[in-house]
């Protein structure tokens, strides 16, 4: 080995460059490096004499100090290598005391070698030679080293304090390392401490609540160990600053005092938090955590008093001296029970669980008054957790009355007072009930409403007991208008209430006079709160009464203020009366009526008051002036509202003038412009008509015309299933085909793009036939491009058409227009006019008897 100390050949060079200029960091850099496989030994002896050539070389010191780390790295931390290293940190700090680096990796050495006393000098010694600036980097290892296991706590208590001189604040950690070596009196100073700076700002984000939290926590479990502290005022000062955890603080509180086997004081706390919190969360919480308490207390006791029980039974012995002398001291004393007061005592706790399970409801509902005191509904179940207990009910009726402000009232406060005089009533104490009351129409309501409804409330009290008249009396003195300095007092306003008036007229019908009744009716006239129904009432007295001019009067008033649609009862019930009063005796003043009635009515109620207009002329009246109303009401009604019409009106022309009048009505209501849906339905009953009538050609005009509105025959067939039957029971081949053709055009048109052409149709609902009045014939449409349909292109419905026998026309159902129309054809003259006379007179063939004509030909 010592040989290997020694310089080869090849170390020569570097030694002889040494040798000329020992003091050149370069040179005993080269040559280190060079010798960088050397043997470790060679290398330290090189470091050696570099180091002892250059002392003051941190670069020497730090690379030395590296492979030493390195070489000592495989060995446990007993070898005497580790000695040698320390020596020679100890050495490079003779020097390098200023380099923190060094510093760092010396005590990052003596922290694993776990030589705690050397460890700490050396931490001492480089916080004392280190400027104030890396104290900070030597604190940081100092920390980690005291926090290690087997390091004294006392040791870690005096350098975390000496740390917090240098950095308060981390206070938090040294709160954390009190808690984890299980000092609490101090880690409680110290939490308290920060909580009452309030310039303090958590280096861990914690909020002032959370630290409060923790405060409290530590207090609570482990209220023995920590003295001191004023605990009750801390919880209590964190209560009234939190409020999102007060439940869980008076829990904590009352933990407190059950930790320091203060029983009486934790129930006091738990009663005085639960007469406190405001939400239910944190009354759930409490309640939990009370019964809770109770149950272990009630358990504990009742194991005590079997074990003591136990005991007894197998001692052989009596009871020792001691306990005989307590027993002959304390015998007669009025408190001492003997043996009794272990049961007396169990007794005593389950009656007090018991009683808090039963408190339960009022202790919520409490809860719930704190959130909202003015809250009614709540104030009523609170009434109904006492039923069976009068005295408490009255209690909370007064206590209701006493908070609840009318104007922050949720609810309808009146219903308390009327509830709480229901009490007396119930108890028959009708004489407090009547007290109730009458403080009750005293109190400032915020509806006028609400002081009403007392007032009915007493009144049908006073009912109920027989007490007619003073019923009476109080709704008077109710609806008495109080003097003008007073009615701007909202509390003395029910003369203006119509529920209150109501009841004063029901009364004054029943129990009064017709003057006073009257009087009633005036004073609400005068007041200006008249319904119609209250119109009607009037009315309906006075004709009772048989006062028929003063009813139609009060009608008259009634029509006069009200505006439609509440105006329509008091006229249908005005004009019904008069007529039935009257009948024809006052026409012309009943027909003033209907006019200023129609008049002033919209056209979407104006029709049962035209309706009743035209019954009056046609059963006092003249027929030709119900016609003329039925037109007037036709023009006023809405589209919608005009088929119904026009089949009351043809109904009526058909029973008072016969059935051809009413072509004209049919040919009307077709020009009138109905919807599309309605004018088929009355194309198709004016078709039945002419057809009942024998007008075989002007019922096939107007299917013709009727055919414009029909829809797709696919979805709707109502015109053509009735033109088909039509034609099977009337009509003829061609007549047929040229349904047919009309048919299937429709159903292109329909499949066809859609074309606004509204002019079109407004002109197409132009009747294209021959009106009942005129001397022509009637038209008949004709296709000059008609196409000769084979038998395959006819639809299968063609196949199965059959063509009935049909009898001839009698000449008498045409009446004048056969004999006109001839008479135009003899004017025409020649051979068209012997033409169209025998066009004519096989048209008026039957269909059998044509075909038997064509087919002689």
């Amino acid at each position: 080995m010592e040989f290997v100390l020694y310089p080869s050949q090849d170390d020569l060079l570097y030694e002889e460059e040494i040798l000329r200029n020992p003091f050149s960091l370069k040179l005993w850099w080269r040559y280190l490096i060079a010798r960088t496989e050397a043997p470790f030994q060679k290398r330290f002896t090189i470091y050696e004499r570099a180091l002892k050539a250059i002392p003051g070389s941190y670069k020497l010191w730090r690379a030395y100090l590296l492979d030493r780390l390195d070489f000592v790295t495989h060995y446990p931390i007993t070898h005497s290598h580790y000695q040698t290293l320390n020596n020679t940190f100890e050495r490079a700090l003779v020097t390098m005391h200023k380099m923190p680096r060094i510093w760092l990796m010396y005590l990052q050495t003596l922290t694993h070698q776990k030589l705690i006393t050397k460890t700490r000098q050396a931490f001492d010694r480089a916080l004392r030679s280190l400027p104030v600036t890396q104290h900070g980097r030597v604190w940081e290892l100092y920390l980690l080293f005291v926090n290690q296991k087997g390091v004294p706590i006392e040791t870690s208590l005096r350098i975390h304090r000496r740390y917090l001189t240098f950095d308060p604040t981390h206070v938090e950690d040294f709160i954390d390392f009190l808690v984890s070596s299980s000092l609490w009196q101090e880690a409680s100073e110290r939490l308290a401490s920060v909580l009452n700076d309030d310039k303090f700002c958590s280096i861990k984000g914690k909020t002032k609540h959370s630290l409060w939290l923790e405060l409290c926590e530590l207090l609570t479990r482990h209220a023995n160990e920590v003295s001191g502290l004023n605990v009750d005022a801390i919880i209590r000062c964190g209560i009234k600053k939190f409020t999102d955890d007060v439940g869980r603080l008076w829990t904590s509180l009352a933990e407190y005092y059950i930790r320091r086997n203060l029983h009486e004081k934790a129930r006091d706390i738990f009663e005085e938090g639960m007469m406190t919190v405001l939400t239910v969360r944190d009354f759930s919480l409490l309640f939990d955590s009370y019964m809770q308490f109770e149950e272990i207390i009630l358990a504990h006791k009742m194991e005590t008093t079997l074990s003591l029980d136990d005991g007894e039974e197998e001692e052989d012995v009596g009871l020792d001296s001691v306990a005989n002398f307590e027993k002959k001291i304390l015998h007669g004393f009025w408190l001492y029970h003997g043996d009794d007061d272990k049961d007396v005592d169990v007794d005593v706790r389950l009656a007090r669980l018991d009683s808090l399970i039963k408190r339960r409801p009022e202790l919520a509902n409490s809860v719930l008054l704190r959130q909202n005191p003015h809250n009614v509904e709540l104030w009523h179940q609170r009434v109904k957790l006492f039923e069976g207990d009068p005295n408490k009910q009255i209690l909370t009726y007064t206590e209701a009355m006493r908070t609840i402000d009318p104007i922050k009232a949720v609810g309808k406060p009146h219903t308390l007072w009327v509830n709480f005089a229901n009490l007396y009533v119930n108890h028959n104490d009708i004489q407090n009930a009547r007290i109730i009351f009458n403080v009750a129409v005293q109190f400032k309501y915020k509806a006028i409403d609400h002081l009403a409804s007392v007032w009915c409330e007493w009144a049908e009290m006073e009912l109920r007991q027989k007490n007619f008249k003073g019923a009476l009396e109080l709704l008077r003195r109710a609806t008495a208008q109080p003097s003008v300095d007073l009615k701007q007092r909202v509390h003395i306003k029910p003369y203006r209430s119509l529920k209150l008036w109501s009841f004063h007229l029901d009364l004054e019908e029943s129990l009064g006079t017709l003057e006073s009744t009257r009087a009633v009716y005036e004073r609400i006239w005068d007041i200006g709160i008249c319904t119609p129904q209250i119109i009607l009432n009037s009315a309906s007295l006075l004709e009772e009464h048989k006062f028929f001019e003063d009813a139609f009067k009060v009608y008259e008033r009634g029509v006069k203020i009200f505006k439609y649609p509440h105006v329509k009862d008091i006229w249908v019930t005005y004009l019904s009366k008069f007529i039935k009063r009257y009948g024809m005796t006052k026409l012309e003043r009943a027909r003033e009526l209907f006019e200023r009635a129609v008049e002033t009515a919209p056209a979407n109620a104006v029709k049962p008051l035209y309706l009743q207009y035209a019954k009056l002329e046609e059963d006092y009246g003249l027929a030709k002036r119900a016609m003329k109303v039925y037109e007037q009401a036709i023009k006023a009604v809405p589209n919608n509202e005009k088929l119904s019409l026009y089949d009351i009106y043809i109904a009526r022309v058909a029973e008072i003038f016969g059935v051809p009048k009413t072509r004209e009505l049919y040919e009307q209501a077709i020009e009138s412009g109905l919807p599309d849906k309605d004018m088929r339905t009355m194309c198709l009953r004016y078709a039945e008509l002419e057809k009942s009538l024998g007008e075989i050609d002007r019922a096939r005009g107007i299917y013709v015309f009727a055919s414009q509105f029909a829809a797709d025959p696919r979805s709707d067939g109502d015109v053509w299933n009735k033109w088909h039957e039509f034609e099977v029971q009337h009509g003829n081949e061609d007549s047929f085909r040229e349904m047919l053709h009309i048919k299937r055009s429709v159903s292109g048109r329909q499949l066809a793009p859609v074309v606004d052409n509204a002019a079109a149709k407004d002109s197409s609902r132009k009747v294209g036939f021959v009106s009942a009045g005129s001397d022509g014939g009637i038209e008949v449409a004709v296709n000059h491009e008609d196409i000769e349909l084979s038998e395959e292109s006819d639809s299968d419905n063609d196949e199965k058409v059959k063509i009935a026998q049909k009898k001839d026309v009698p000449s008498a159902v045409f009446g004048g227009l056969i004999r006109k129309r001839d008479e135009a054809d003899n004017d025409a003259g020649g051979q068209i006019a012997t033409a169209t006379k025998e066009m004519d007179g096989d048209s008026r063939l039957g269909a059998l008897e044509r075909m038997k004509r064509l087919k002689k030909a």
